[in-house]
């Protein structure tokens, strides 16, 4: 199976049926015929931009990143960017150059991948782990505005 009939294939398994991990998506495609490995199923999570959200309950299941309507002044990737905040960041702290950002369980990652793919001016690099990105700026005056945009995403900017 080709990679864009996979992520058709993976976008509908997600929109029909409740998939709390990768194992579950690659049991679900196997039903379907679909043969890939671990590594693939990751990699077409982060491409099709797939995060996990709490349902009523609670628990965090996959679902595809929608992208809702921003402010008109701000660049596509700053609105994508925005979204993603309201919709996984939990806390944010700073500690000299360094900002910790907390997420939603298995989020963190495909935060720093958003981070890492737009490149805004103030952040060098991020690391992530499993629910905390770490955002480095090369000084404190940086690390501060990124801060300030991660509280209020709305109302600051990191892309000038």
């Amino acid at each position: 199976m080709r990679k864009s009939e996979r992520h058709l294939l993976i976008k509908q398994v997600i929109g029909e049926s409740t998939i709390h991990t990768q194992e579950e998506l690659l049991t679900k495609l196997q039903d379907y015929g679909v043969t890939a490995t671990q590594a693939t199923i990751s990699r077409d999570i982060r491409d099709l931009k797939i995060v996990k959200a709490p349902d009523e309950d609670g628990v965090s299941h996959f679902v595809l990143f929608q992208e809702k309507k921003g402010k008109e002044t701000k660049t596509e990737d700053e609105r994508r960017l925005v979204q993603m905040i309201e919709d996984i960041v939990l806390k944010v702290e700073r500690v000299h150059f360094l900002t910790i950002v907390h997420t939603l369980p298995d989020n963190a990652h495909l935060f720093a991948a958003v981070l890492d793919d737009i490149k805004p001016p103030h952040i060098v690099s991020t690391i992530a782990g499993f629910d905390t990105t770490i955002v480095i700026s090369k000084d404190e005056e940086e690390a501060k505005l990124v801060e300030k945009f991660l509280h209020h995403p709305n109302e600051a900017t990191i892309f000038n």
